[in-house]
């Protein structure tokens, strides 16, 4: 029987959503590594191939169960709901606000709405791996060129301005995975037999080679939260049996090193929230199916046997609910309030910058209507958005506004920033001046989660 408040969602309640049929049937469970709770979460739904997919606010597990069909779970409510199906072993991707899905269905990247239980699709011939940027407005997805090899590519979620991000010679590729910042990709080539990785810098298309495991078998690798490390499942031989090293290495191939065995010709492998700890499988049998789960923590390599039982498929470690620190910006003279990651530094009374992006306040002072003014701020001459931004318009503090987002041409000096603009409840005084707009500029991954909280005092 299930107990709902048991997947508790304060910051501490970790869980592993892992495959398993040890109730009878193929189905969801949750493992809770810090008491050892455990508990089927499906009933009859989940298929051998049945990978869950938590969404970011761990609201939510999406997986392709009994049928091919889309399931995504509540884990509140504990409803299911039913919204496709698909191929078994599609990549299922969550946006970064926890609402919409990606996927690949019959050479069309399809993007559904689980709120609305509306969807679009994007024509794509031959594409898979479609997933999110973090910024929630791009989509990374592998597709084969005019040759017909394999390559990596950016394109809008309204599909426009595709652009093809490597130039391989060969192929084809697999278990294609951005980083969790969106600024690189790994995947494997060529095939199973032989299976390398290699990681790709999505600004420059650089890649890197990994070394991987003694035999060329390494399958599932998985990005840190971080983004600065790959785990993955290296396959080794000893006379009579396989096994594999579950090895971590950093994204550009220079730190291998081995963190536990598992006694599997192959697992997968997925980490902590806090990058600490890395989870697999392992108590293969003749046949080669895994019986348990395991723990370990990369600063002290002691592997933990935390479940066993039945035969366990898949795993996905739930994301960590950590808030980042917040610090609160306030500005007297701009009048406004808005909280933004503490590691931030001041450049200057209206900037602040850290290493994963800035903002800078001001404000406007033209009487114009907002379209003019967003179209204005736009398309500037000097283009400091591109040649073709996106203005999309929006309420915040129930006031008329507009986020402008940069096209992909955008100058790279321009790092990619975007902008909000709202109009102030009554005119702000600046100096001798008036003041009918305030402006925030922001790089795009962290304009929405700012302008989201955003105060006039």
């Amino acid at each position: 029987m299930l107990v709902l408040q048991t997947v508790s969602h304060g910051i501490v309640q970790l869980w592993i959503a892992y495959t398993s049929n040890r109730g009878g049937s193929f189905d969801i469970w949750l493992y809770r590594p810090q008491d050892g709770f455990d508990f089927q979460l499906t009933q009859g739904l989940g298929a051998e191939f049945s990978v869950p997919y938590w969404s970011p606010d761990r609201r939510s597990i999406a997986f392709i169960g009994i049928g091919n069909v889309v399931h995504v779970l509540d884990t509140v409510s504990f409803t299911v709901a039913r919204i496709d199906q698909i191929e078994p072993y599609t990549l299922l991707d969550w946006s970064p606000d926890s609402r919409s899905l990606a996927y690949v269905k019959n050479d069309r990247i399809v993007i559904y709405d689980t709120a609305s239980h509306r969807s679009y699709s994007i024509p794509e011939i031959g594409a898979t791996d479609a997933q999110w940027f973090p910024s929630g407005m791009e989509l990374l997805f592998a597709s084969p060129d005019s040759g017909g090899v394999t390559q990596l590519y950016r394109i809008r979620t309204d599909g426009t301005e595709r652009r093809q991000i490597t130039h391989l010679t060969d192929g084809p590729l697999h278990d294609v995975r951005i980083s969790p910042d969106g600024t690189f990709a790994l995947y494997t080539s060529p095939g199973a037999s032989i299976s390398m990785i290699s990681t790709v810098d999505l600004a420059n298309g650089t890649i890197y080679a990994l070394e991987g495991g003694p035999l060329a078998k390494n399958y599932f690798p998985a990005w840190s939260p971080d983004s600065k490390s790959i785990a993955y499942s290296a396959t080794a031989y000893s006379e009579p049996n396989y096994y594999s090293l579950i090895q971590i290495d950093s994204r550009t191939g220079q730190d291998q090193r081995t963190v536990a065995v598992s006694n599997c010709f192959a697992t997968p492998v997925d980490w902590s929230p806090d990058g600490a700890k890395i989870a697999y499988l392992s108590g293969c049998t003749v046949e080669e199916f895994a019986s348990q789960l395991w723990i370990v923590d990369i600063r002290e390599p002691m592997p933990m046997h935390v479940v066993s039982g039945g035969r366990i498929t898949a795993l996905q470690w739930s994301p960590g609910g950590r808030k980042v620190p917040k610090s609160m910006f306030t500005s007297l003279v701009y009048r406004v309030s808005f909280p933004y990651p503490a590691n931030w530094r001041p450049v200057s009374e209206e900037r602040y910058e850290g290493f994963d992006g800035f903002f800078q306040v001001s404000a406007i002072s033209s009487g114009d209507r907002i379209a003019d003014v967003c179209s204005s701020e736009a398309f500037h001459p000097l283009m400091p958005y591109g040649s073709s931004p996106r203005i999309v318009p929006a309420m915040i503090q129930n006031q008329e506004a507009c986020f402008i987002y940069p096209s992909a041409d955008q100058p790279t000096e321009m790092n990619n920033q975007a902008a909000l603009i709202v109009r102030y409840p009554s005119p702000v005084q600046i100096g001798d001046m008036f003041y009918a707009y305030f402006i925030l500029w922001a790089d795009v991954n962290h304009i929405g989660q700012i302008g989201a909280r955003l105060s006039f005092i």
